[in-house]
């Protein structure tokens, strides 16, 4: 491994990012935004890989990268580039990231984290040896940065639900519920290695344990495919993932989690739901209207309780201060941007960010776990817990490097509180 190349105390930070569809796009706004928004360390956006050439040259002037290129191995080796933003498909991640850390690049990487736990064990080794060199790495769930989410991380942290005791978390998508729509990488096992279980329960799973401080012990999983062959070029083609998914999720806290997503759902978009009820307070949210978050103190007295909608869009609120005056609300490509924002904040101050890879593996297992209940006919199945790496190599148990207040908590909490007074 290669140390990191010259630092940002001496010249802007040099971004490559790889992959220019979809998430390239996301991504792209987000670097081209941040720092008009937020202090941010100086960062050029060098670089826009993509395999077509002409594509991605179009790609790149839209977007606003200085250049373009095909060979994302050759730009691993330029010495002006410092970090790699991996939006290619999941089948890439692993080959890609381990080549970027071993060239000593900090490393940003969309979710899932890799198509299996073998390429995701990969993976989160070659950040733990990057790491020692002081290479960051990290995991792009972007929906742990929405204003209205962090909120919701921090009350529970603060223990304004008590005792968690059930979560309802469901992600659900209607863009595939025509039998006709044409196959795509995305419908086979061998390129997207699952179907709306890692597209979208991902999200789901790690807002479980995002927002709990907690980790998933065990699950009861049931997979099916609606749809089984889909228009191919040649013909129909049999689609060999998941349609939708549903599972029961124990975690070691205590708590009890049910999830189910599906991308068959007619009439809804985007809906990523998620309910979290304890012994004194309740907390609703859908991504669809994602600057309201519903909070019930259990506190108050019987006849005065009810969700009360909190617009997260206060300067208090996390992340808010960079943007618009009170009221004026953020959208779902705002959440990548704050990404973006803490991502080079730890880069340039020395520390790890969150998620890392190895949170990234542990969504991962509790993934592999549903899909093993679901071949067992939906039985108990136990979720390997993930060793999670401190700085100099140390192991540290998963609780302890994921609960509130730890080291992995988001940086907009450090700069910014719940706008919900406590109860006395």
């Amino acid at each position: 491994m290669t140390s990191p190349q010259t630092p940002a105390s001496a010249r802007p930070l040099g971004v490559a990012a790889i992959g220019y569809a979809f998430m390239g796009q996301a991504h792209s706004h987000a670097w081209r935004t941040v720092a008009n928004h937020f202090d941010v360390p100086a960062f050029e956006q060098k670089v826009l890989v993509g395999r077509h050439g002409e594509a991605v040259a179009a790609a790149a002037q839209k977007y606003g990268w200085s250049e373009s290129a095909t060979d994302w191995r050759a730009v691993l080796e330029r010495d002006d580039i410092d970090i790699v933003d991996i939006c290619a498909p999941g089948w890439l991640h692993a080959e890609i990231a381990t080549a970027a850390l071993a060239a000593g690049k900090h490393v940003l990487v969309e979710k899932p984290l890799a198509n299996s736990l073998a390429e995701s064990q990969k993976m989160v080794r070659a950040a733990q040896a990057a790491r020692t060199a002081g290479v960051r790495s990290m995991v792009g769930f972007n929906y742990r940065r929405l204003p209205a989410l962090a909120l919701a991380r921090q009350l529970i942290a603060e223990g304004r639900l008590g005792s968690i005791r059930q979560v309802r978390a469901s992600y659900l998508q209607d863009w595939l519920v025509d039998g006709e729509s044409p196959m795509t990488w995305r419908l086979r096992k061998e390129t997207a290695g699952s179907g709306a279980l890692g597209d979208i329960a991902s999200h789901a799973v790690d807002q479980v344990q995002f927002l709990l401080g907690d980790t998933v012990t065990s699950v009861s999983g049931t997979l099916h495919t609606f749809v089984t062959e889909r228009p191919g070029p040649g013909g129909p083609e049999a689609v060999t993932v998941d349609d939708a998914a549903w599972a029961t999720l124990s975690l070691a806290g205590g708590a009890v989690a049910s999830v189910d997503v599906s991308r068959v759902a007619l009439g809804q978009k985007n809906a990523l739901r998620l309910e979290v009820y304890g012994t004194t307070g309740s907390i609703t949210f859908n991504l669809e209207s994602p600057n309201e978050l519903y909070f019930l103190d259990g506190t108050e007295p019987v006849e005065l309780q009810g969700f009360r909608r909190i617009l997260v869009t206060e300067p208090g609120h996390p992340y808010v201060s960079g943007w618009w005056p009170q009221g004026h609300v953020l959208g779902w490509e705002h959440s990548f941007t704050h990404q973006i924002r803490d991502f080079l904040l730890a880069v340039a101050g020395g520390t790890d960010p969150s998620p890392s890879f190895e949170e990234g593996l542990g969504v991962q297992r509790v993934l592999a776990a549903i899909e093993a209940s679901a071949a067992a006919g939906g039985a108990t199945t136990l979720v390997e817990p993930v060793p999670v790496a401190e700085p100099g190599g140390r192991a540290a148990s998963p609780a302890s490097a994921s609960r509130p207040g730890s080291a992995l908590v988001e940086a907009a909490e450090t700069d910014s509180h719940s706008s919900i007074p406590s109860r006395s």
